[in-house]
């Protein structure tokens, strides 16, 4: 989704299909085991990824970041949201914008392939299908993100949504 200022874009926030095998939303949820396709199936209609929010710098600093993903939020059309964020260990920014903070995620292992499970990948990088980037784990591979999810249930309504629809909401901003 787009934030508009006037006929501007000054904001973006990018919602993808959710990897699974993040094992803070199986604590979250109370989930144990394999996925089996079904399972899969289920998780991909009721949860999404936020993977990237980028606001203007001209706009930064302002407070209109969490709101802005506060409202894709809730128009996305999907019960929960979740993100991983480095920034959390400093900067409340999801908390604000009304996620919940679950816990911190790591990698089992600090090779390419353990932190690929941890982002759950599954594009194929260098004819290695399911792993990130040499350059993406070089950059990344000591971090630790906090996991967040926002429980939108009460925006959620279940006879209005299709799985893999698009809103093409246009928030304006101030």
């Amino acid at each position: 989704m787009l934030l508009w200022h006037e006929k501007i874009p000054i904001g973006i926030c990018i919602l993808n299909s959710p990897p699974k095998t993040l094992s803070m939303r199986n604590r979250f949820f109370g989930r144990s085991g394999k996925w089996e396709r079904t399972s899969m199936r289920t998780l991909n209609t009721q949860l999404v990824l936020l993977s990237r929010v980028v606001i203007h710098p001209t706009f930064r600093g302002a407070g209109i970041a969490s709101q802005f993903v506060r409202r894709v939020c809730e128009l996305s059309g999907y019960p929960w949201i979740e993100t991983l964020a480095q920034m959390g260990h400093i900067n409340p920014f999801f908390e604000r914008a009304g996620f919940q903070r679950v816990g911190v995620s790591q990698a089992q292992q600090r090779s390419r392939n353990g932190h690929s499970k941890l982002y759950g990948n599954r594009q194929n990088y260098a004819e290695e299908k399911g792993l990130i980037s040499q350059e993406t784990f070089n950059k990344s591979r000591y971090s630790n993100p906090v996991y967040y999810i926002f429980d939108n249930r009460e925006n959620y309504d279940q006879t209005n949504f299709k799985a893999g629809s698009k809103t093409n909401s246009k928030e304006e901003g101030n």
